[in-house]
This record gives C-alpha cells, sequence and structure tokens, in this order.
C-alpha cells in the first residue's frame, strides 16, 4: 500500500508569499514614518522661526537603499546638527577663553555673509575703535564714539570736532547666555516609533487586496 499526502495550497508557497508580503510591508512602513519625521521636524523649526534653510538640511533615507527586507529601518538627520541640537536642548554657553560673550546691538548690523558680526570685524568695517565699558548691574558694555545713522547703526561722527558725536552701545558682554529650547524633536520621534506597529499592519493588508 502506498500512501501520499496532498496539502493544498502548497505551504512552502503560502509561506514565501507572507515572507515577501512582511517585507514589503515593513519597507513601506520605515519609508512612510521616515517621510513623516521629517516633515514634523522640518514644521517645528519653521515654526520655530529658524529658517527655511535649516529647516531643509533635515534628511531621511530607507535602509536598505534599494528592494526590501523585514529589517528595513529609517534614517532621519540633519546636516547642521550642532545648531539643530542646540536648540533642541537649550545649552548654557560659555566663551571659550573665559571672558566675555559679545552680543551685538540693533545697532552693530550684520556680519559680511549676513550672519552675526564680531566686534573685530566691526571695528574693521566701521573704522572706530570699540571702548569697554564696566557696569556693575546688568551687562557691561563695547561702544563706540561716533553716531546713529538713518538705519539706525554706529557710524564713525561727520565732524572731527565732535559734534553730534555721541556713546553708542555695540556689544553687551555677558559670561555666559542660555540658550532657549525652542525645539522638541523626542516628541515627534517617539510619535513616529509608535506609528510603526500600525503602519506595518496597515500596509500588509493593502498588500493582501
Amino acid at each position: 500500500m502506498k500512501l501520499g499526502l496532498d496539502i493544498s495550497p502548497d505551504l512552502v508557497a503560502v509561506t514565501a508569499a507572507e515572507v515577501k508580503a512582511g517585507e514589503k510591508a515593513v519597507s513601506a512602513a520605515m519609508r512612510e514614518a521616515g517621510t513623516d519625521l521629517k516633515t514634523a521636524w522640518r514644521g517645528q523649526i519653521t515654526q520655530a522661526g529658524l529658517g527655511r534653510r535649516l529647516s531643509n538640511s533635515i534628511r531621511s533615507q530607507t535602509y536598505p537603499r534599494s528592494g526590501e527586507s523585514l529589517k528595513a529601518a529609517a534614517l532621519v538627520w540633519s546636516k547642521a546638527p550642532q545648531i539643530i541640537g542646540a536648540h533642541d536642548t537649550g545649552p548654557l554657553i560659555r566663551s571659550k577663553d573665559g571672558f566675555w560673550l559679545a552680543i551685538p546691538t540693533p545697532a552693530a548690523g550684520r556680519g559680511l555673509r549676513g550672519g552675526r558680526i564680531t566686534p573685530g570685524e566691526w571695528e574693521r568695517r566701521r573704522g572706530l575703535r570699540l571702548r569697554f565699558v564696566y557696569r556693575r548691574r546688568g551687562p557691561s558694555l563695547l561702544v563706540a564714539d561716533g553716531r546713529l545713522n538713518n538705519r539706525g547703526l554706529g557710524v564713525a561722527s561727520r565732524f572731527k570736532t565732535g559734534r553730534g558725536r555721541s556713546t553708542v552701545p555695540i556689544f553687551l558682554l555677558v559670561p555666559q547666555v542660555k540658550l532657549a529650547k525652542r525645539l522638541n524633536l523626542a516628541r515627534d520621534a517617539d510619535r513616529a516609533h509608535g506609528s510603526l506597529s500600525r503602519l506595518i499592519v496597515e500596509n500588509w493588508v493593502i498588500g493582501r487586496l
């Protein structure tokens, strides 16, 4: 007597199909979660008033770069990690050399590339020497003996006699400054991580339709 067992459908084929469906579902879920997190971080940065250029520094990539895998992963990062990290943690900033931090006033203007101007750059561009003024209460100052022009910037006086000259505060000097925490990236990251199970199930179901 010859006995045989015929299983329909083919279990090997069914298992292989389920693995393939799982690979597609996990990979799709990772792509979606990574994109959602990138969008959320960019939105936070823009809403915090940090500019679209810094917002666009947030990037995402799904691995493997091609194909699908049950071990798929998504990476979301910034191309300006130090700036993003500072606004995310709100650190205490001190001068590297242990002296003062020079914070420009509106009268200082902007640097050559639109950034924050330094005392050295200000003196070179304006042709004036800055003078230190110590104050017991409140921040000490770097001032210029000149005048304010029509744009509210400190410049040299037009008159050698000193007529119209005034003392203009150019920089505030502080020993340290606490940067305000303007971002909460961990909140969005936790939300994206928590959505993975739902996204995998949804993509698995869609793959069966």
